[in-house]
């Protein structure tokens, strides 16, 4: 049997920026992704704390170090700009290895940035 499981997750990011007129997904800085494990293109789930709102898009590369998490396309109406995210990447695993697999969470501050 194949379970999904939880392998990434970022964790008290904020919005920095919605635009509604883009192809939909969510811009998230390099430095996020790669600390994550998240890959470009990736699907991610936004789960977001001020609304309750719960999106499925996908991930593209942001500047490095620039703090960005911008919800763009239909995903941009799912948020405002300060609203607290936390991002989720899953994958496939079989059952017997899901026991051993640990999630990469990652923590930012009120600026995005990785908190040590």
């Amino acid at each position: 049997m194949i379970i999904i499981m939880c392998k990434s997750k970022i964790s008290g990011a904020r919005i920095t920026q919605t635009k509604i007129h883009y192809e939909g997904s969510i811009e998230i800085d390099e430095a996020l992704l790669k600390e994550s494990g998240i890959i470009p293109g990736e699907k991610v789930e936004v789960l977001n704390l001020n609304n309750g709102s719960r999106i499925e898009t996908y991930a593209i590369s942001g500047k490095k170090d620039s703090g960005a998490v911008c919800l763009y396309g239909a995903a941009a109406l799912s948020g405002k700009v300060g609203d607290e995210v936390i991002i989720l990447a899953y994958g496939f695993v079989e059952e017997e290895k899901a026991k051993s697999v640990k999630v990469k969470l990652v923590k930012v501050d009120d600026k995005n940035r990785i908190k040590k």
